[in-house]
Order: structure tokens, then C-alpha cells, then sequence
């Protein structure tokens, strides 16, 4: 590959990269680079916003770097602020570890294990004394703190930010010192500590890393961020029918954004089939192969091929009708009763109407009858929702 393909390939999906020149250079020096990712283990498990960097990282491990897989235990129990606007509750040491454990086993379904160094940043922050950690927070002014967003809006609004907040930012970006890396990826709300690692690193006589940051994922519902809390994500531990399922849910416009940020295949590729689906493929089709490869991903190649087989059995044989509308529907308190979201999604006259038709068997949702007249939607899902053998949508809980 020539430089400038390689820079492409680096840069494939990405919003920013921090500074292209240097990147340069570093890769001038034919060497493998130190890759570094940070993930605070605040929940047992991942799911497919978080492997965005999972697949940068395995894109940068093909063109010879080594990974730096570094788990936040140290950090996690802080609680990271990024992009709150209240104090993130901290977790316990047992919570981070256990959380630890389980990521360990799930991302080496992306990364090669022969270029990863999976590494903790207890390892030395667990070293630092008071004094250090004084020292480290002398590096940096309360201004240049409150130059964050989110510090800046909770600030301005009359909000607490309590002091240990500040540390995050300057320990996420120690550990770059720590392990003198020369690119650290992150999400674009990570803007703030990742360049952080780069002033940090001057400080401590280091080169200073590159950066490149990530878009956010949007969820099933292709507004919000992917998030556990808004029940619009797919987790890498979903068993292979609820993936592949869930991914044949997005829509159509959702499809490129997740082949740009998701998959495997070449540029190339996803622009031929752009253009076959301007020509008039079906974007089912591709859809279809998206869903395969992350399934195959994460499970089999036969469990692929098997979910395909179970989802056309369900969906695709005279029940689903290709025109579907799509529907958006208002939760309260964030999520919304089955009654309400059909009778919201003009699928029914009335509440009445669909609690009976729900007594009747006559509702489903994603293919599984509904018999639970009390059920809740969480707000961010996005469901196929039938009543009777002519009533379809595709709705999106808001």
C-alpha cells in the first residue's frame, strides 16, 4: 500500500485526526506504532458502538501496530463526566474488575490477540502518591478544566462539579505517558482528554501521541447514541438471531453509516453496492450481508447462515410487506405500553381495540405474539409491530 492509502485506510470513518503531519512521521519511521483505546468497564457488557475503535484498532493491527487495550480500573472508579451534566456515580473496585473480566473475553472476538496488550491502569496509578497526583493536578489550570463542554454548561447552569472530576481527565491522560503511546483513538466526545495525553506527554518529555477520534454510533433508532440505557443497541453477546435481527431493523439510510463504521469490507465495495442500490437493488439485499458479517463476527459463519434462515422463515415469506411504514411513537417516563404504541401508531382505533386484539392473539411484535396487555416498550427501541394479517410498522419509540 502506498502512504497515502494507508493514511486512508487510518482515517476510514473518522471524524478528526490530530495532527496528520506528525502521524506522518511516525509512520515514516517504519516501526509499529503503540495504539492506544482506553475503556472504562462500567457495565459487563459491550455492544456495537463500543466496537467502532474495537474495529479501528484491528484495521490499524492489519497495517502491523500493536494495540494497546487499556482497561479504565483505576479511572472507573472515579466515574468520567464526559458528556454529563451531573456527577457520574463511581464504581467499586469489585464491580470494575468484574466488568474487566468479561470485557477481556469479548473483544478479542475483534482484535488479534498476537498484536494486543491488554493493560490496566491500576498498574501505576495504584503507585501514585499524594504528592504525585498533586503534582500531576499542577500541570493544569481550573480555566483550561472548564474550557470542557460539559464542565463549561454545568458551570455556567449553577452545577456542582466536584473536584475529583478534574482528576479524570488528567489520569485518562497519564496513562499515555504511562505507555508512551503514539495515537490514542476515542470517541468524539473524548476530544478533551485525548488531547490531554498529548500535553501531558510534552510535559513529561515524550513525543507527543496523535489522536484520532470516532463518530458516536447511533442506536437502532438512528437518532440517539447507542446505549444500553435507551434499549437502542445490538450487544456482541446478543445470541445470533437477536443480532441479526436487530441489524435488518435499521433503516435503510442507518445501513451506510454502520457498513462505514461496522464492517469490514473495502471502500470499494460499499460504493459498488451504493451504486447497484441507486440502480435498483433492494437495499434489503445488503442489509442482509451487513447483518451476516457482524453475526459471523461475533458468533459463526454457520450461525450466520442460520439466522438468515430463521429471520427469512419469520419476516420474509408473505408476511412482511415491503412498502412497511415507518412510524415514530412519544414514550412517557421512558417507555410506553403496548395499548398506547399501536393506538399511537394508528394501528389500531383505540386502546380498547388493541387490548383485545392483544386477548386475541392478534399482536406481535418483531415476529413474537404479544399475550402481555401490561407490556412496556423502552424509549429508543425500534420494533416491527403487527396487528391482525394486514397491519405493519416499523416503529421507532422516541
Amino acid at each position: 500500500m502506498s502512504q497515502q492509502e494507508i493514511l486512508n485506510q487510518i482515517k476510514r470513518g473518522s471524524d478528526e485526526l490530530l495532527i496528520e503531519a506528525e502521524l506522518v512521521k511516525k509512520l515514516e519511521q517504519n516501526r509499529p506504532l503503540r495504539i492506544k483505546a482506553g475503556f472504562d468497564p462500567t457495565a459487563p457488557d459491550l455492544h456495537l458502538g463500543h466496537t467502532v475503535l474495537l474495529n479501528k484498532m484491528r484495521q490499524l493491527q492489519d497495517l502491523g501496530h500493536h494495540a494497546l487495550f487499556l482497561i479504565g480500573d483505576f479511572t472507573g472508579m472515579i466515574g468520567d463526566p464526559t458528556g454529563k451534566n451531573a456527577t457520574r456515580p463511581p464504581l467499586t473496585r469489585e464491580q470494575v474488575l468484574a466488568n474487566a473480566e468479561s470485557y477481556k473475553d469479548q473483544v478479542f472476538k475483534v482484535l488479534d490477540p498476537a498484536r494486543t496488550e491488554v493493560v490496566f491502569n491500576s498498574a501505576w496509578m495504584d503507585k501514585f502518591s499524594a504528592v504525585d497526583l498533586i503534582r500531576l493536578a499542577a500541570t493544569h489550570t481550573v480555566a483550561q478544566m472548564l474550557e470542557r463542554d460539559d464542565f463549561s454548561k454545568r458551570y455556567k447552569g449553577n452545577q456542582p462539579i466536584a473536584i475529583h472530576e478534574f482528576v479524570y481527565p488528567l489520569v485518562q491522560g497519564y496513562d499515555s505517558v504511562a505507555l508512551k503511546a503514539d495515537l490514542e483513538l476515542g470517541g468524539t466526545d473524548q476530544k478533551f482528554n485525548l488531547l490531554m495525553g498529548r500535553e501531558l506527554q510534552k510535559h513529561y518529555g515524550q513525543p507527543a501521541q496523535c489522536v484520532l477520534t470516532m463518530p458516536l454510533l447511533e442506536g437502532l433508532d438512528g437518532i440517539n447514541k447507542m446505549s444500553k440505557s435507551l434499549g437502542n443497541y445490538v450487544g456482541i453477546t446478543d445470541t445470533p438471531t437477536e443480532m441479526f435481527g436487530k441489524i435488518m431493523s435499521i433503516s435503510d439510510d442507518l445501513m451506510w453509516r454502520y457498513y462505514d463504521l461496522l464492517s469490514f469490507r473495502s471502500l470499494d465495495q460499499i460504493a459498488h453496492f451504493k451504486e447497484e442500490v441507486a440502480q435498483g437493488r433492494n437495499p434489503r439485499d445488503i442489509k442482509v450481508m451487513l447483518a451476516q458479517e457482524i453475526v459471523a463476527r461475533f458468533h459463526t459463519q454457520k450461525a450466520a447462515e442460520e439466522a438468515l434462515a430463521e429471520f427469512e422463515a419469520r419476516f420474509q415469506k408473505g408476511v412482511l410487506p415491503d412498502d412497511m411504514p415507518e412510524l415514530t411513537v412519544q414514550s412517557a417516563d421512558g417507555s410506553i405500553g403496548i395499548a398506547h404504541l399501536l393506538k399511537q401508531a394508528n394501528l389500531v382505533a383505540s386502546t380498547s381495540e388493541a387490548l383485545r386484539m392483544v386477548d386475541q392473539g392478534g399482536v406481535k411484535l418483531d415476529g413474537e405474539k404479544v399475550s402481555d396487555k401490561a407490556l412496556q416498550i423502552k424509549a429508543g427501541t425500534v420494533v416491527v409491530a403487527q396487528v391482525g394479517k394486514r397491519k405493519f410498522g416499523r416503529v421507532t419509540v422516541a
